[in-house]
């Protein structure tokens, strides 16, 4: 057993040409049959596809391999030259609006570039993936009609779009996904016509205590705020005047959030999207926490920034995360979020160690600029109707811990809610998590709850983090490696769960991405894109059968090994092309452009 691997038992210990040997046979052999452990024939040809081309890593260094000695030096970081396709490349030429709107005349008449004709579409249109749609199934109706890759479960021969009506009834006035986007209020941020009332507030305070802090030499005294009470009301009142026309919101009476003794799914740039956070919550967790937005693009009305905000109904402990590095714009982005979206909890992200967003003074950079970390959290507190939370690091330097001493200032600045991760920004995941370091930060947070995070892959990890005296728990890799991760913990056993459950957790994603991204080919790729990123994790996973001493540790990385059936063993692959293999099995055939590799290069084993 090489140093660092996973101890697994010696029978299903393999090499690697063995391994990959296995695999390769098996899926050209039965082309797909053994896609189930437990599955019928018919079922295995359902999923059955044509074999991608293999894709095979090339060697970062030309002369060691050709020695063929293995390359010493660890991966680490981003793949930032890799392939970055749109999902619009995989849709060469689409069906018209005004042809799917009912037929209406084309305002772009014979210049138009899209098709018009749905017949020559339909039989252009690549191939449907499967018998069955599951937004038809479940909404009734199909919003991408003839365009939907699963067009025939829902289409008429003279190529109409059927409609479940008892079940569109039943979805009637029911909004499954908030917090998106108007069209309005985007107009009015790009114009800059968006009111900040209670930002303005604030930052006047801070320019008119600034010359006052500067005589008096003291960084760490109390600004004064406005108080709601002293104004007069905005607008003139007719009749009686009423407490409710004079008195706001005080912060005792700020939505409360019991945050104690909850998991918590973290927030997870990439992989921690909607569809994630569903399938997360189905198997268990507690508070979940769209990804990292920026608050300037945000207050610029990107769409695309926006997306990170949505909140799905299931999603009944909900927050969102923002980073940014100074008081005016995350302050005016916190009060944007309160007024348009619905969240029980925004949290500050000062824990980035990414260099995009560290060397502008975010994410870890504010742990050292505390003047402006306070600033913030004062002036989002003020703003906020919901609890404001932070996440931070043990700080900057591997050495030299610092979040020992902001903790009992948070405290006193407004925060209702901290997550500490063990490691500094210079260690990144080098060493494990320093959870002696929680316990004592624990210890200085009280009464505010400390939430602890790093290094928990299976349910003794997290009743080990429990005994340190931790509010709670955050879970970030471990959910990308195990969702379920969170049902073990709930039911204290370790879960040695099959190949076959483990691909209908797969297909639960698919699906959810289908819904949240569309059942179109743009759709359907973009899905396929985070499912393989996801993958990329989720290989790490060694099954509790295969190992010799339980539980497996998240910072001893897995050998090669043979599973306990065909699918195991493809599910334990580290080759994109394998991953590839299972996204066929649920989405469909790859188009003949599509090219893939992973975000982070600790993902790209050779």
């Amino acid at each position: 057993m090489e140093k660092g691997a996973e101890a697994i038992c010696h029978v299903f210990i393999t090499t690697k040409e063995k391994f990959h040997g296995f695999v390769d046979s098996e899926w050209q052999g039965s082309k797909g049959e053994k896609a189930r452990d437990n599955g019928t024939a018919e079922e295995a040809k359902a999923t059955c596809v044509e074999e991608p081309e293999v894709k095979k890593f090339k060697p970062d260094t030309e002369e060691g391999n050709k020695a063929g000695k293995p390359d010493s030096k660890r991966l680490r970081g981003q793949n930032k030259s890799r392939p970055h396709k749109k999902p619009t490349t995989y849709d060469e030429k689409r069906l018209c609006l005004s042809v799917i709107q009912e037929n209406r005349e084309c305002p772009f008449g014979d210049k138009c570039y899209f098709y018009h004709d749905i017949a020559e579409y339909m039989a252009s249109k690549p191939a449907d993936i499967g018998e069955s749609c599951y937004l038809y199934d479940t909404f009734g109706k199909c919003p991408f009609g003839l365009c939907c890759r699963f067009a025939k479960a829902h289409t008429t021969p003279d190529f109409k779009t059927m409609e479940n009506t008892d079940l569109v009834k039943a979805r009637e006035g029911k909004i499954p996904v908030k917090n998106s986007l108007s069209k309005d209020l985007q107009y009015r941020l790009r114009k800059h016509s968006v009111a900040f009332e209670k930002s303005a507030e604030y930052l006047k305070t801070l320019s008119n205590n600034r010359d006052k802090k500067e005589q008096q030499g003291n960084g760490k005294s109390a600004q004064v705020l406005p108080s709601s009470t002293d104004k007069q009301p905005p607008v003139k009142t007719v009749g009686p005047l009423t407490d409710a026309d004079v008195i706001k919101l005080r912060p005792c009476e700020k939505k409360q959030v019991d945050f104690r003794d909850k998991l918590y799914l973290a927030p997870l740039t990439t992989c921690g999207n909607l569809p994630f956070r569903r399938v997360c919550k189905r198997l268990g967790v507690d508070i979940t926490c769209g990804e990292m937005a920026m608050c300037t693009n945000l207050l610029q009305g990107q769409q695309s920034e926006w997306a990170l905000l949505k909140r799905h109904e299931s999603e009944d402990l909900f927050g969102v995360q923002v980073e940014g590095c100074f008081p005016d714009t995350m302050t005016r982005c916190a009060e944007l979020i309160n007024n348009n979206t619905e969240v029980d909890f925004v949290d500050i992200n000062s824990g980035c160690p990414i260099d995009l967003v560290y060397k502008k003074g975010g994410g870890c950079g504010l742990m050292t600029r505390t003047r402006k970390f306070e600033q913030i959290i004062k002036g989002m507190d003020y703003v906020l109707d919901v609890p404001l939370t932070v996440k931070i690091r043990t700080g900057v330097q591997e050495k030299s811990n610092m979040a020992h001493k902001l903790i009992p200032e948070m405290k006193n600045w407004g925060v209702s809610m901290i997550t500490l991760h063990g490691r500094s920004r210079e260690q990144r995941y080098t060493k494990l998590a320093d959870w002696d370091y929680i316990t004592t930060c624990s210890k200085l947070a009280g009464p505010i709850p400390l939430f602890g995070n790093g290094d928990i892959l299976s349910y003794e990890d997290a009743m080990k983090a429990k005994e340190t005296g931790v509010a709670g728990i955050m879970i970030a890799r471990g959910a990308l490696i195990k969702p379920w991760i969170f049902t073990e913990i709930k039911e204290s056993r370790h879960w040695d769960i099959s190949s076959g459950e483990r691909l209908d957790i797969l297909r639960d994603f698919s699906n959810f991405g289908l819904e949240h991204w569309g059942s179109d080919t743009r759709g359907v790729e973009k899905t396929r894109t985070f499912m393989l990123e996801w993958l990329s994790f989720m290989c790490r996973y060694i099954p509790v059968g295969l190992l010799e001493r339980v539980p497996q540790k998240i910072n001893e990385r897995p050998p090669y090994y043979m599973g306990r059936n065909y699918l195991e063993s493809l599910m334990a692959s580290q080759n994109v092309g394998d991953w590839v293999r299972i996204s066929e099995m649920l989405l469909g055939p790859v188009p003949k452009n599509f090219n893939f590799l992973p975000k982070h290069k600790a993902n790209s084993y050779k």
